[in-house]
């Protein structure tokens, strides 16, 4: 009786012991996801300040906090590849529809839940199933010296491939998605041998090697390193808008042209979000989206940035709203993606660094 009494008080002891454990693990677990609800991480691979404060003024009203992870785009849709089920990235924002694209491709992402979403942004800036969404638009345009260049001459992107620009042009390098995804769009519009032709004609053409980003080629246009430049608008918007007297006083000395408005129309890319496929905080990943494509949260974007917002609600600085009603090109953004390899390709074989 004595011995029956011992196991039955150790069985007691123990029962109590593991109610005890159990309860703990569940206390952490609750814990945890208590913890979980209260961050996003977002794999990015944009770079531009107006982002934080975005990132700030959203964990102010939500008290949900962004954990950035950066990288290039490639580097990130590849660590979620390798990470699988185990990812920790919520988020995925970066520049080029085409990129978006391949990310989907790659088996990364998952649709957009949210009817605020597809709300906030139009179809023409979203994927057909609505695995990415576009939170900004930009357009590739041709920046000219207003002391010496009649913008009547800057009708098209083709013009500056014409011998009369030889030794005038400025651009960036091979490596920018700006560029490679300006060929890509020439590629699907005219195919690749007008696109090679073209490519071929620019690097004729160039007043030196490509150096620097956008920025570069405008402060050493207005320095007199050669007539037009290629570049996204929102540079200008930002050198205009700047705090730095050599961005401000170089973009004071330029003009922009939106070319190829009789024929095929202006170039458009946007920057995009997506949600991860094994987003560990889903719901408030949702939540930023519905932010950032809201009307407050994309009036902040192109306050800051000078991107044209994919909102129609949002309020635009004076300067973009000037610039608006210009023709796109009828291209898909998220088709630019399929010909990035041929764009490269084309590159590398016209001498173009």
């Amino acid at each position: 009786m004595k011995q029956g009494g011992n196991r039955g008080i150790l069985l007691a002891a123990a029962l109590i012991l593991l109610l005890t454990v159990c309860s703990s693990c569940t206390t952490k677990r609750q814990e945890a996801a208590a913890g979980k609800r209260q961050v996003i991480n977002l794999f990015t691979a944009r770079h531009y300040q107006v982002d934080n404060t975005i990132y700030q003024e959203f964990a102010r009203r939500t008290g949900i906090q962004i954990n950035e992870v950066k990288g290039t785009a490639e580097e990130l849709v590849e660590l979620m590849k390798q990470e699988g089920q185990a990812s920790s990235a919520d988020l995925f924002v970066t520049v080029d529809g085409g990129i978006l694209n391949y990310a989907k491709q790659s088996g990364v992402l998952q649709p957009i839940s949210s009817e605020a979403v597809l709300r906030n942004v139009p179809a023409e800036w979203r994927d057909p199933g609505n695995y990415w969404v576009g939170i900004s638009t930009r357009s590739r345009v041709l920046v000219y010296a207003k002391d010496r260049i009649n913008p009547e001459e800057l009708s098209s992107y083709e013009e500056l491939a014409s011998d009369r620009w030889e030794g005038r042009v400025l651009v960036r390098s091979a490596s920018s998605l700006y560029n490679q995804s300006l060929l890509a769009s020439f590629i699907g519009l005219h195919g690749e041998r007008e696109a090679a032709r073209w490519a071929e004609g620019i690097v004729r053409n160039l007043a030196r090697e490509p150096e620097g980003g956008d920025k570069a080629q405008a402060v050493a246009l207005a320095a007199g390193v050669g007539d037009v430049a290629i570049m996204n608008t929102y540079y200008i918007g930002q050198m205009l808008n700047s705090n730095d007297l050599t961005e401000l006083e170089a973009a004071k000395k330029l003009g922009i042209v939106f070319p190829n408005q009789q024929t095929t129309g202006t170039h458009v890319n946007i920057s995009g979000i997506a949600l991860a496929r094994h987003a560990p905080n889903k719901e408030n990943a949702l939540k930023f989206i519905e932010f950032v494509t809201g009307k407050e949260g994309q009036t902040m974007l192109t306050q800051g940035s000078y991107e044209f917002p994919v909102n129609a609600e949002a309020d635009m600085p004076e300067l973009l709203r000037s610039w608006q009603g210009f023709k796109r090109q009828p291209v898909e953004i998220a088709n630019l993606g399929q010909y990035h390899e041929q764009a490269k390709e084309i590159f590398q074989s016209v001498g173009w660094k």
